[in-house]
């Protein structure tokens, strides 16, 4: 499983890049450039050393999941067999195409994931075929959303400001 990354020092045109990326990850350094102030060389540099320290992991798309034929997000509330090694069952999980997301939580359940099916006969295979096959899963529970409030972009409003132990 992975670790948790150091804190990274970020200062404040770090965040401002970081910000500008997560409302458009598709703008030019040089558009960027001109809306820091800055040479697009600087900007280049500065984007680089985040991809470098792992601050920025990747780029990505945001999709409109019905229209991409799978409507139907599901959360699956998982509990392992006590005292099994659940990292294997967590590898087999995140393997799963339909997974988007699996956390290891606490509490009443191990962990949690999140799924895109297509429909009901989609989830069906992937739980009976799937998951409920997997040595060490002891319970599921399955929860369907049934509205999806647009995601709010957390870089823009977590990043614009310092933290208050950074002033």
């Amino acid at each position: 499983m992975p670790e948790q990354s150091p804190a990274v020092p970020l200062d404040e045109v770090d965040r401002r890049i970081l910000v500008l990326l997560s409302e458009d990850s598709r703008r030019s350094q040089r558009a960027l450039a001109r809306e820091l102030g800055m040479s697009a060389p600087a900007v280049r540099e500065r984007i680089g050393r985040l991809e470098r320290l792992g601050v920025i992991r990747g780029y990505g798309v945001r999709l409109d999941w019905s229209a991409a034929g799978y409507p139907m997000t599901v959360y699956l509330s998982i509990s392992a067999v006590q005292g099994y090694q659940q990292g294997e069952i967590v590898k087999q999980i995140a393997r799963m195409p339909e997974v988007e997301w699996l956390d290891i939580v606490t509490g009443g359940i191990d962990m949690l994931a999140r799924l895109r099916v297509r429909d009901h006969a989609h989830l069906r295979q992937v739980l009976v075929e799937e998951i409920w096959k997997l040595e060490g899963v002891q319970r599921t529970e399955t929860s369907l959303a049934i509205v999806e409030i647009e995601p709010r972009n957390l870089v823009a409003e977590l990043l614009s400001e310092p933290p208050d132990d950074q002033e």
